[in-house]
């Protein structure tokens, strides 16, 4: 078990990079949350198996169809133990 967030910058919002996200995640059994940010950019935190929070975070180098990834940061973090994966912001 891990948990990661990740700073996707590029045209990433208007582009259902959130729920095309959350999606994923959810099919994935990952907890966690995807929101924009006012500077255009969208932070997700990912927290599940290792294998498949390291998918979702090469999808987000990728994003949905109409998205332009610049770039991704990624931060390690403690495990949470969140209950879901949420769409905020």
């Amino acid at each position: 078990m891990k948990r990661v967030r990740v700073v996707v910058v590029g045209r990433v919002q208007g582009v259902f990079f959130r729920s095309t996200c959350a999606t994923l995640a959810r099919r994935r059994g990952l907890v966690g949350f995807v929101r924009n940010l006012p500077d255009g950019s969208v932070e997700a935190a990912f927290e599940g198996i290792d294998d498949d929070v390291d998918a979702l975070v090469a999808w987000c180098g990728v994003g949905p169809d109409h998205a332009r990834v610049d770039r991704v940061e990624v931060t390690t973090e403690e495990v949470r133990g969140d209950r879901d994966f949420r769409v905020t912001g």
